[in-house]
């Protein structure tokens, strides 16, 4: 399966990407992410308000083949969570990049934002396995 990785978005080694708008970055999984883990069937996100630390879990993302915990790719405060895929899973995997973003974060840190991969390096890096 052929896999798009937006050039507007920012990569994580753990398949988790940062799509800067403004004052907030708007956080999912990658495409690749999502084939990887197949049918979605729950999505556990923080509150609103909640603390990130880069590099800690904070969620999961749970398939019928397996639970993977969503690490942070930077730090920063939720500002919205995407009530959406809470309800809908699907929607994670429909349009990962689109409707199925998982949270909305005001950045503790923007130097963060440099030590994440563009979707070259992203896209080599999981295409070469």
């Amino acid at each position: 399966m052929a896999h798009s990785f937006p050039d507007d978005c920012r990569y994580s080694e753990s398949h988790e990407y940062v799509r800067p708008e403004g004052d907030l970055v708007r956080l999912g999984i990658s495409s690749f992410a999502v084939d990887q883990l197949g049918d979605i069937v729950f999505v556990e996100l923080p509150a609103v308000g909640a603390a990130l630390a880069r590099g800690t879990s904070f969620g999961s993302v749970e398939s019928v083949k397996a639970v993977e915990d969503l690490m942070a790719p930077v730090s920063g405060t939720v500002e919205a969570r995407n009530e959406a895929v809470l309800a809908s899973p699907e929607e994670l995997q429909n349009d990962p990049y689109g409707e199925g973003w998982l949270l909305l974060v005001r950045l503790g840190a923007p130097a963060e934002l440099d030590d994440l991969m563009d979707a070259g390096t992203y896209g080599a890096k999981v295409q070469a396995g």
